[in-house]
């Protein structure tokens, strides 16, 4: 996580998504709900989709230990 974030589950919107080094992704988030409701948040992240496909989309940011997982609905 490039952001630092409390641990917790976190409803997100997919606003930009970026290539980066050695196939993974760069995925720039908006948190929508909660205390942190505006809060822009960069991660890297290893998904099975391409990029395209995910811009807009809304997810689920999990942080635990400070490593965060992404899921899509």
């Amino acid at each position: 996580m490039m952001c630092a974030i409390e641990d917790g589950t976190y409803d997100v919107v997919v606003i930009e998504p970026l290539e980066g080094e050695d196939e993974s992704l760069l995925l720039e988030l908006v948190i929508t709900s909660g205390a942190h409701r505006g809060d822009v948040i960069r991660v890297d992240a290893r998904l099975d989709i391409a990029w395209t496909e995910l811009l807009g989309a809304p997810a689920t940011l999990t942080v635990s230990d400070g490593k965060p997982h992404i899921s899509r609905p």
